[in-house]
C-alpha cells in the first residue's frame, strides 16, 4: 500500500492517473530543489525536481529529462527510495490528478546551464531546512526521513 499525502480524496471527483518520478538531489549538507512560479500558480512552489512520465517513456529517462529541464543539472545514477500518492489539481494541465510519485535519491554531477523549463529556478537549500520549505507533504516527508 502506498501512503497518501495532501488533500483527502473526493469520491465525487474523477481523477486522472499521473505517474511521476522525483529526486532528492543531495550534495553534502544541501539539496538542489526547484522553485516553480507561473500564471496559474497562486504562489511559487518549492519542489523536488522531477515530474510526469510521458506515455511510452521509461521512469529513469523521464527523471533525467525532468531534472535537466527543471534545474539545468545532470545527476548520478538515481536510487529508488519509495513512493507516495496525492490527489491534487494540476493547473498547468487543467486536470484533477492522482499523482503516483516515485521518489529517488541521487547526487547532482554537472551543471549545464539554467533550467530549460519556463518558470523554474534551481535553488540550493540546507537539507535541515528543506522539509519546511517544500510545497507538498510527501516531498517533505521523504526529505525528513533522511535527517
Amino acid at each position: 500500500m502506498i501512503r497518501r499525502y495532501g488533500e483527502p480524496v473526493n469520491p465525487a471527483m474523477r481523477y486522472t492517473p499521473r505517474p511521476g518520478a522525483y529526486v532528492i538531489l543531495q550534495r553534502g549538507p544541501d539539496l538542489l530543489l526547484t522553485a516553480q512560479e507561473g500564471d496559474r500558480l497562486p504562489e511559487p512552489e518549492i519542489q523536488l525536481p522531477g515530474g510526469g512520465i510521458d506515455k511510452g517513456e521509461h521512469v529513469l529517462p523521464a527523471l533525467h529529462r525532468e531534472v535537466m529541464e527543471e534545474t539545468g543539472w545532470r545527476m548520478d545514477k538515481p536510487i529508488r527510495i519509495g513512493a507516495f500518492r496525492r490527489f491534487t489539481f494540476m493547473p498547468e494541465y487543467d486536470i484533477w490528478a492522482e499523482k503516483i510519485c516515485s521518489i529517488y535519491w541521487s547526487q547532482p554531477t554537472l551543471r549545464y546551464g539554467p533550467p530549460l523549463e519556463k518558470g523554474h529556478h534551481a535553488i540550493w537549500v540546507p537539507i535541515s531546512e528543506a522539509p519546511a520549505l517544500l510545497s507538498n507533504e510527501g516531498d517533505a516527508a521523504f526529505v525528513a526521513s533522511l535527517l
